[in-house]
């Protein structure tokens, strides 16, 4: 009896194995990457592999070690005379409160499907467009800039949600219009340069030339995923080299800022427009190869304005020295490739709207990204731009956040059609 019995908890127990074995490595989706090439896809349980965990943890991590940089880097402002009322803890706090929030929201967001985001992307960009105008008239001024809008306890900043809005527009235009985008492309660019043209003389009201930038280039590079000829491309950089060469040099403080990068220590602008530059250099510097140590930066005690916000990373450098700022950068570029490989496996499901909007956020960060480093490391004129998911900013980390939960939901939509195509 018992033998028997054995014997036939031993088959079962078999059997449920080969089932198993059977369940994941049965089907598998061939999805293309390129002309000739195909990666195999398994299908797995959805409440597996839901969503793409490699994107959650590294997003995790830069928000974590933003939040370390964060009070790192603002604990020493109090003792600033302007901010002598604030406590050490101020702006980590309110911070948190950013980070919380955006986890809060996207967690929510994250039920939402692409379809809702396609079907309202113009009524969201029109918002994003109204709330710019709200900007300009009701919208808090800090060294001359309009840029926030007061929400009680947080200033929102209007561009931001912009960025994302413009990518939400530009998707749904270019894959209902793909034919025409290939075809005509003078004919369907026209609303394109319409709606880039009024959010950037918006833009450039507050003035936040930064943003602009960011947004032009986004709409570029969409049009560029969307098939449109090399000839127009050509023609489109021209044009948008010689508006932004125009802008730069018809605004003396613009003018000032390029010849202080080009030669910053010299003794018109060391203590001028080239101060913060050569400060931030210096502060890099000093970091060397392993850094002066956490919270160890002398650069923050007042001598780098900005240093939490456009310029964190050159504390980090400080503090962390190359070890530190190496991590940092193979940790953006972690983040930035699983986004366009999200968008690229939706662009092979047939998922056009999904794959531009994922491409165009991960667009949006590596352009961003790189912009800010550039500032930080010299190698770009001084621009106001932040450094996503690291530096001080509720705004900015709020919408970064947003908009990588969209992305995560395109990769979640990937996964339930791959696994209903294998049922």
């Amino acid at each position: 009896m018992s033998g028997s019995f054995l014997t036939a908890l031993g088959a079962r127990w078999q059997a449920w194995r080969q089932q198993r074995a059977a369940r994941r490595d049965a089907a598998y989706i061939p999805v293309r990457l390129g002309k000739d090439a195909y990666i195999a896809t398994p299908a797995r349980r959805v409440r597996d592999l839901g969503y793409d965990q490699h994107l959650v943890w590294v997003t995790a991590a830069l928000i974590m070690w933003g939040c370390i940089m964060v009070y790192s880097t603002t604990l020493a402002l109090p003792s600033n005379p302007k901010l002598a009322g604030l406590a050490p803890t101020h702006y980590i706090y309110r911070h948190l409160f950013s980070a919380l929030l955006a986890i809060v929201l996207g967690s929510q967001l994250f039920r939402i499907p692409m379809d809702f985001w396609q079907k309202w992307a113009g009524w969201i960009f029109a918002g994003a467009v109204a709330l710019l105008v709200l900007v300009l008239v009701f919208g808090k001024g800090v060294n001359g800039a309009k840029r926030w809008l007061p929400l009680g306890g947080m200033n929102f900043q209007p561009s931001e949600l912009a960025k994302l809005a413009i990518i939400f527009f530009l998707a749904r235009y270019i894959e209902k219009n793909d034919d025409l985008v290939k075809k005509d492309f003078f004919r369907a660019v026209r609303p394109v340069a319409v709606a880039v043209g009024v959010v950037g003389v918006l833009l450039m009201a507050e003035p936040d030339m930064g943003a602009f930038l960011v947004i032009a280039f986004i709409a570029l590079s969409l049009l560029f995923l969307g098939g449109i000829n090399w000839k127009a491309l050509t023609l489109i950089l021209l044009i948008l080299g010689i508006a932004f060469t125009l802008i730069v040099f018809t605004s003396e403080w613009r003018r000032e800022r390029v010849f202080a990068y080009l030669d910053p220590w010299s003794m018109k602008y060391a203590l001028g427009k080239g101060y913060q530059l050569t400060q931030a250099l210096i502060a890099i510097g000093r970091g060397g190869l392993f850094g002066v140590g956490l919270g160890g930066s002398v650069e923050k005690l007042h001598w780098l304005p900005e240093a939490h916000t456009d310029f964190i990373m050159s504390i980090l450098a400080e503090e962390l020295g190359f070890i530190g700022v190496a991590a940092l950068m193979i940790l953006f570029f972690w983040l930035i490739k699983r986004v366009i490989l999200i968008g690229r496996q939706a662009i092979e499901l047939e998922k056009y709207f999904s794959g531009l909007v994922a491409q165009g956020v991960g667009l949006w960060l590596g352009f961003q990204v790189m912009i800010n480093m550039g500032v930080n490391l010299g190698a770009l004129p001084t621009k106001g731009l932040t450094l996503p998911l690291m530096s001080y900013g509720g705004s900015a980390l709020l919408m970064t956040v947003l908009a990588l939960v969209v992305v995560l939901r395109v990769d979640h939509e990937n996964r339930l059609m791959m696994k209903v195509a294998t049922r």
